[in-house]
């Protein structure tokens, strides 16, 4: 049988993963900038608040918290301002969300096999580059940090539950959407949001393992395509350091 092209996007098509691509690049600013609103509005209810070189628990865990959330509403809102049916209909089409028990369990199976892949990994890369350099930017935050029981739920929440869900919504929701938009391959599609993903972190040693980190996520979106299975994949990832980051900052585990 003879293997027929794939026909070219046309120009309703490529409009609206245009359009969904300014959404990814809207929400993707919005981190930053929401960081540094938070950190001016802070700074104007407390005036010595920036003067000490690590910001006291409650601000510490709002700029960790809000950002991200933001952001998935900043996608969010994007979405919904598009024309094509029902905002809430139209939010869920363009963000491959599903509420499925078969994907849901695949997804967990991927971040749970991810874990074989990337546990070793970090644990490779941690010898090269050394201890210090394989550390997150958010584990060098809360190092040697000691939190009331409340603000050390809070942030485990937000690492395990929170930031996984809202990195999905735009890396493997609006920018893997838009790429469909325009007929990409899946596993290009794949192979650049994964990149993305790594770069976006802006932590340079530890791009290479953010990629190995980033491939179980974005298996787990192509095989179901659905979002919510990279997400619960992403969950996943993060659980392990959620929980240690919860036991050392709460006192309950030496750092």
């Amino acid at each position: 049988m003879t293997a027929h092209p794939r026909p070219a996007p046309g120009p309703k098509r490529l409009g609206s993963g245009l359009r969904l691509l300014g959404v990814f690049l809207a929400a993707e600013l919005s981190l930053p900038a929401t960081s540094v609103l938070l950190l001016v509005l802070l700074a104007g209810t407390n005036p010595t608040l920036l003067e000490s070189p690590r910001l006291p628990p409650w601000p510490l865990v709002a700029v960790l918290a809000v950002p991200p959330l933001v952001a998935a509403l900043v996608a969010a809102m994007g979405i919904a301002s598009l024309s094509g049916g029902p905002r809430r209909a139209r939010i869920r089409r363009e963000l491959a969300i599903r509420w499925n028990r078969r994907d849901l369990g695949i997804g967990l199976a991927f971040g749970t096999g991810g874990l074989l892949l990337t546990i070793p990994a970090a644990a490779l890369w941690s010898a090269w580059v050394g201890r210090d350099q394989a550390h997150s930017a958010i584990g060098e935050v809360f190092a040697d940090r000691r939190l009331s029981l409340v603000v050390a739920l809070i942030a485990f929440l937000t690492i395990w539950l929170v930031a996984p869900f809202c990195e999905e919504v735009l890396f493997r929701g609006v920018l893997w959407k838009a790429l469909e938009h325009w007929h990409w391959n899946r596993w290009a599609i794949f192979a650049v949001t994964s990149a993305l993903f790594s770069i976006a972190h802006l932590e340079l040693t530890r791009t290479p393992l953010l990629l190995v980190i980033s491939i179980p996520l974005g298996l787990a979106r192509m095989y179901t395509g659905n979002l919510l299975a990279s997400v619960i994949a992403h969950q996943m990832n993060n659980l392990f350091p959620a929980v240690g980051l919860l036991l050392a900052t709460s006192g309950w585990l030496a750092a």
